[in-house]
């Protein structure tokens, strides 16, 4: 009798507490998944949140705009090279870099800082000359002989003039001073910055005035951008100028350099979901 009911204590304690361990494994696991649920919710709203987000778009229309901003350029660029050809590579170096140290003296009096300086290229090549032998028979050996003539020594140099209205006397200057191959003249905008603003929010109200007629002529409604993409450059015009030191020995003096406007535009597309 007593192992009877021994039994049956005994099993009815085993079942308590396999009971209690099932309620809270649930627990656990409900637990967890709600934390889960949260996580998710959470990052789908964040997501929501950027344009283009959430669930994609079926019905939908592209369109473009273009916007574009003009001002006056405030700073001059443009490139030279010092040649010099001697018998030996010290008398050519010699010769080049006292033009070069005129010239960037001439450039530091004329108020171009000298971090706008730069070397961009130095070359030092040796020079031949094919020289063919006399010959009496009728027919003539081909190719000749190759003979050092000398050595060729070159410096460019990039500059930037931060005061264009001085852009043609820096540019005689360099050129009474034995620079040559002058080239490259460029004039750009240094802060671009708000000038490329002014052109995006132009193009956008562009691109949104299209969207709003297209709508109306569609018969359907704007809900919501669902991407957004912008390119554009600046626009500089190029110069070139050849024999500038040969303006001043006919007595031309410094070049007129119009300075212009340069063209800032940006273009932009966006499209839209509708209903």
């Amino acid at each position: 009798m007593n192992d009877d009911i021994n039994d049956h204590g005994s099993h009815g304690h085993c079942c308590g507490f396999g009971g209690g361990r099932a309620k809270r494994m649930l627990s656990f696991v409900l637990f967890i998944l709600a934390i889960f649920l949260i996580v998710i919710t959470i990052n789908s709203i964040k997501e929501y949140r950027f344009i283009g987000g959430g669930v994609s778009a079926t019905n939908t229309i592209t369109v473009s705009g273009e916007g574009e901003v003009f001002a006056v350029p405030d700073i001059a660029e443009f490139s030279f090279s010092v040649v010099e050809e001697k018998n030996t590579v010290a008398d050519a170096q010699e010769i080049a870099t006292q033009r070069i140290n005129s010239i960037i003296s001439f450039l530091e009096k004329s108020d171009i800082k000298e971090t706008d300086i730069k070397t961009t290229n130095y070359n030092v090549y040796p020079r031949y000359e094919f020289i063919k032998e006399n010959c009496s028979t009728e027919i003539c050996p081909p190719g000749g002989e190759r003979v050092l003539k000398g050595f060729e020594v070159s410096q460019s140099i990039s500059v930037k003039v931060r005061d264009t209205g001085e852009a043609g006397g820096v540019l005689s200057g360099i050129g009474e001073r034995g620079a040559s191959n002058i080239s490259g003249l460029e004039f750009t905008i240094d802060d671009e910055e708000d000038l490329l603003e002014e052109a995006r929010k132009e193009a956008i109200e562009d691109a949104q005035k299209k969207a709003k007629q297209l709508a109306k002529d569609l018969d359907v409604k704007l809900v919501r951008v669902v991407s957004f993409s912008e390119s554009g450059r600046p626009f500089s015009p190029r110069f070139a100028f050849k024999e500038i030191a040969a303006l001043d020995s006919v007595g031309g003096g410094a070049p007129e350099i119009p300075v212009g406007e340069n063209k800032i535009t940006s273009n932009v597309s966006i499209v839209y979901e509708i209903r």
